[in-house]
């Protein structure tokens, strides 16, 4: 049973922070390149974050560099996005996802294999 649960969700001000996490379970989350997704409604699904699965080498959004950061903890199973100063134009349902192809087209979706439900980011202008 394959699974990634987001948390960390919720209403923040403009200028804010929240950290996202994303728990594995019935996988080694060390082992898989892990990316962070968000989508708006009516729009395509954008790559956010991704941090490799080997080296931990991290890749940004142009629209997020020096705002967000990447991380992971192997022993807890968990990815986590920071994400700071925080506006109302990228407040959507954030998602992770899991793929063992690496981070070569790390922003494209079928590169992922397992995806979490997502959770809601909420910005209040």
């Amino acid at each position: 049973q394959v699974q990634l649960v987001e948390s960390g969700g919720g209403l923040v001000q403009s200028g804010g922070s929240l950290r996202l996490s994303c728990t594995a379970s019935g996988f080694t989350l060390g082992d898989y390149t892990m990316g962070w997704f968000r989508q708006a409604p009516g729009k395509e699904r954008e790559g956010v974050s991704c941090i490799d699965r080997r080296d931990g080498t991290t890749y940004y959004a142009d629209s997020v560099k020096g705002r967000f950061t990447i991380s992971r903890d192997n022993a807890k199973n968990t990815v986590y996005l920071q994400m700071n100063s925080l506006s109302p134009e990228v407040a959507t349902v954030y998602s992770c996802a899991a793929a063992m192809d690496g981070s070569y087209l790390w922003w494209v979706m079928n590169t992922y294999s397992y995806w979490g439900q997502g959770t809601r980011v909420t910005v209040m202008d």
